[in-house]
């Protein structure tokens, strides 16, 4: 296992990667408990890897891989993506292990498929009791990365029809939690919902801002 700060270290040069070298970074899908349907959107990552690659130039595997909050695998991944419905709750461990990694240099980023805003609060208070979630201006850098969202987050689904909103939680001033609700941004980019191609682009491009993002702050 490499140290997580030492890893984000090592992909100061990750948007002049070369498509053909071995994949040197990697997308890890949280597996929380619950009962929420963690597993969901299960091409999302893929296809993100696939337009990171293409339009920023990194080098990220297309095959993520599934970590649990608890585990000491979480800090071999620069990027963690926690999607679903239902349910989400970590232990007391689980909860101390992901504020370190968010802490040593770990960005997560939360998708509500629908349903899982009652639930991602309180689970996010256990990581971080002190912080509040805090919505992003659309004059945030996130939005303004590579592509250009002066609105902020695309609406991929419609859900309840309202606003499309984006929150952060930022520890000592860097936003270490990046939480899309009221948008889906996962199943736009996944490929099994028939979401129009005009839409896929706009969450993929947005997917993309926050990567860069993610490194670069």
């Amino acid at each position: 296992m490499r140290p997580l700060c030492l890893l984000l270290l090592s992909v100061t040069g990750v948007f002049h990667a070369v498509s053909a070298q071995k994949p040197t970074l990697q997308f890890a899908l949280l597996k929380y408990a619950g009962g929420g349907d963690w597993y969901n959107d299960v091409n999302s990552l893929k296809n993100l890897a696939k337009f990171c690659n293409q339009h920023l130039r990194t080098n990220f595997s297309l095959e993520h891989a599934v970590v649990e909050p608890g585990s000491a695998d979480i800090f071999n991944y620069p990027i963690v993506y926690a999607t679903g419905h239902g349910n989400m709750l970590f232990s007391d461990l689980e909860a101390k292990n992901l504020r370190t990694y968010l802490e040593g240099g770990g960005f997560l980023i939360l998708n509500d498929d629908y349903g899982l805003d009652p639930f991602v609060r309180p689970a996010l208070k256990k990581v971080f009791p002190e912080l509040e979630l805090v919505e992003l201006p659309f004059s945030h850098p996130i939005y303004h990365q590579k592509y250009e969202f002066k609105n902020g987050l695309p609406k991929v689904h419609e859900h309840d029809g309202k606003p499309p909103r984006g929150y952060g939680l930022f520890w000592q001033g860097r936003l270490v939690v990046f939480y899309n609700h009221e948008c889906d941004l996962g199943d736009g980019w996944d490929d099994v919902h028939n979401d129009p191609e005009e839409i896929r682009l706009k969450a993929l491009q947005m997917g993309a801002n926050i990567v860069r993002f993610a490194f670069t702050q």
